[in-house]
């Protein structure tokens, strides 16, 4: 049985995305909501909650991240 690739399902609550800072660190897999990524803006939201999602950690860990140069969504080449 084939296997499916992550975030595709139909009822996936989220998207996984593969994100590469400026100081050339990446995570990989961060979950972002599905309500939030694709219409016209195609994945411009992502990264917008991305960052937003990064300076609240910030905020609470006191070590600020660095800025998000690239966003790519798991899964894909």
């Amino acid at each position: 049985m084939a296997r499916k690739k992550p975030g595709t399902s139909a009822t996936a609550e989220f998207v996984l995305f593969d994100v590469t800072y400026d100081d050339g660190a990446r995570l990989s897999n961060r979950r972002i909501p599905v309500a939030i990524v694709g219409g016209y803006e195609g994945d411009e939201p992502a990264k917008e909650f991305l960052e937003a999602e990064d300076r609240k950690i910030a905020e609470l860990s006191g070590r600020p991240r660095g800025t998000i140069t690239a966003i790519k969504r798991s899964g894909t080449r």
